[in-house]
Parts: C-alpha cells; structure tokens; sequence
C-alpha cells in the first residue's frame, strides 16, 4: 500500500515579551534566548510580537506627536532599527539553525545607508538558518504612520517552510479582508499575527485578537499563532507621560494576550500568566486537521466565484524615484554606492550634475 499524502503533527509557539526597549543588541539577545528555549521545547515554528525589535512606536498613542521626548523617542527607534540583511539578522538566523526551528520575528526595519524611513516588518527565518522572505506592514496604524511608511505588495505572500507554507500579517492589516484574500491563495498551513502591547484607553486589545484571529483562521482554514506583546515598566518610564496615562499604562502593564488558534475557530492555549507577563505559549497541532474545514470552505478554491469576484494585487516594489540617464551609461543607482560615503555621490551622479549645469549655464 503506497504512503498517503499526510501533513503531520508539528508544534507552535507564541512569544508574549516585551522588547528591551529601544535596544537593538538586547533586543536580538532576548529573541535569540526565546528561539533557544523553544527549539529545547521541541517547536517547530515559534512567532514573535510586533515591533520587537527593538520596539514597538507606540508612544504616539500617548504622546504628542512633535515635542522633544517624542521625536528622540522616534530617532532612537531609527538608530536601533534593523538592515536585512545584517550583523542583528545573522544572529537571529544562527540561532534559528541551532535550535532547529523556524521564526517569524517582528522588527522596526530600515533601508541600508538611508536615514528616514521605516517598515514595520516581519522577518521570516527558516529551521536551516535561511532568511526565507519579509512581510511588511501595508498600511501603518495611526500613529505608526509617523514613523512607517506603507510596505509593498511583494511583500505580501506567504514563504516555504519544512512542514509547508507559512504566513503572517501585522496588527489590524489581519482584519483587511483583501490582504487576507491574497494570503489565503498561497493556502499557509500557518499564519503569524502579529500584536503589541496595549492599542489605546479607547479600544481593548486582548477582544480585538479574539475576533479578528479567529475569523482569520476559519477564513484562511489554518492555524493562527498570536504573538503579543507586553508593556513593562522600563518603556512606561520612556514615554514620560503625565498622571492620567500613566495610570491606563500601568493598568495594562505586564499583560498579554499570546494564544494559538485552530482552522475552526477554536482557542487552543489557556492565556499565559506570569509575574512579567512573558512567556511562550505552546499547542501540537494536527496539519492534517486543516482538510476537512478547507473541503467545506476554501475560499481560495472551490468555495468561491471568479465569475462574480477578482482580485488584482500589484506585486512589484514601486520606484521613487527613476534616476536619469547619461547618453551610453547605465542608470545611476538609486542608493549610495560603495565607496561614495553615506549622502556621497557617485563618479556617473557627479557627471550628471555637472551635465545639468553646462545645460543650464
């Protein structure tokens, strides 16, 4: 009798920490320990927070969004963002092969040799040590829009993974019926939402997970991990912030809400309470499982209508700007080159100026 095509059991994991907040070196150690102590664990895929690396900007949801404190916060956060790749991936990579797992790690990321903009970014590690993809956040929340910009659309896939494929979406973008729709079509087994710690005084976290993940998985029929984040006393201190606040953030502090959810809907984890707030929550979860739900609705297959519905995702990253051309040399590359300096120009940026100033003169 020949083998069947089973998928197999595998275990989750889902970090529920905080950042080291503002600290990008801290902030991979912490990542690296929690890779470590998962793999010891036996799981197959561990996922992390939001902003984890090296935090989440959410001092603009209670603070102004100009003054002084503000904006450092902000530039530290640029300082301590993440290059991929880099030195800090590197580190995250070798720990993923040493422990034998897979991760999907929420980071602030930037751009290499630039000095503004900002992606809010999950990275995709495989068991080997392989960066396998990114995902960035397509359109920032609120007060993220003053530090991220939008991601682009061929970031928004799902990547292969040794037990098949596996996805993730930030924050509120998992309630985006559309990106969701695209998600879905590469049909994860596994799907990384990633959360903060706190929204604001106005909207609860820990009922916003609830409905939107488990919608998700019973829309996309595969396994939800939600990675959250916590709020300790170190980044309250940070965001210097009067009475008032200070009491909603000290009432949210060293909680989180990390759970695992089944392609039915179902919550699979008891909510994790320590003295921090941190931990890993853990379920074994039955791939095969994921058939019988997906026979009855898959929305990316049988259990829809292309007739009545179409979807077009634009996949290419757009261009800011399409440099110039010299008559008979190659376009002038839109990053510094090596050897230029950051801010320096190139020899070909350096002929076309002085091309546009005799045009000029």
């Amino acid at each position: 009798m020949g083998m069947s095509d089973e998928l197999g059991t595998i275990k989750l994991a889902a970090v529920q920490a905080a950042s080291v907040h503002l600290d990008r070196d801290a902030s991979v150690e912490k990542a690296c320990r929690f890779i470590h102590e998962a793999g010891k664990a036996g799981a197959n895929v561990i996922g992390f927070p939001e902003g984890f690396i090296p935090a989440h900007p959410s001092w603009y949801t209670v603070r102004p969004a100009t003054d002084l404190t503000t904006l450092g916060l902000s530039r530290k956060l640029f300082q301590n963002a993440v290059v991929i790749p880099s030195e800090a991936t590197a580190r995250l990579a070798t720990a993923c092969r040493d422990a034998n797992i897979t991760a999907v790690v929420g980071l602030c990321e930037k751009r290499p040799d630039t000095t503004g903009t900002m992606f809010n970014t999950q990275l995709f590690i495989g068991a080997d040590g392989t960066i396998l993809g990114k995902h960035q956040k397509l359109m920032p929340t609120v007060g993220e829009r003053l530090v991220h910009t939008g991601g682009w659309g061929d970031t928004l896939q799902a990547f292969p993974a040794p037990f098949g494929a596996l996805s993730g979406m930030v924050c509120t973008e998992n309630a985006n019926p559309l990106a969701t729709a695209t998600i879905a079509s590469y049909y994860p087994l596994v799907h990384v939402a990633a959360w903060p710690a706190f929204l604001s005084p106005a909207h609860e976290l820990s009922d916003m997970i609830s409905a939107v993940s488990r919608g998700l998985a019973v829309t996309m029929g595969c396994y939800v991990i939600n990675a959250a984040g916590v709020l300790d006393q170190a980044t309250i201190d940070a965001y210097e912030v009067g009475d008032d606040v200070r009491k909603f953030l000290e009432k949210s502090k060293n909680r989180g809400f990390a759970s695992i959810i089944s392609p039915t809907g179902r919550v699979l984890t008891e909510p994790l309470v320590t003295k921090d707030g941190e931990g890993i929550v853990y379920a074994d979860v039955d791939l095969d499982a994921i058939m019988i739900p997906k026979l009855i609705t898959d929305f990316a297959g049988h259990y829809n209508r292309p007739d009545v519905f179409s979807l077009t995702v634009n996949t290419s990253a757009p261009k800011l700007v399409t440099a110039p051309r010299n008559s008979g040399s190659d376009p002038i590359a839109p990053a510094p080159v090596e050897g230029a300096g950051l801010g320096g120009l190139s020899e070909d940026a350096r002929k076309v100026l002085r091309n546009m100033a005799r045009s000029e003169s």
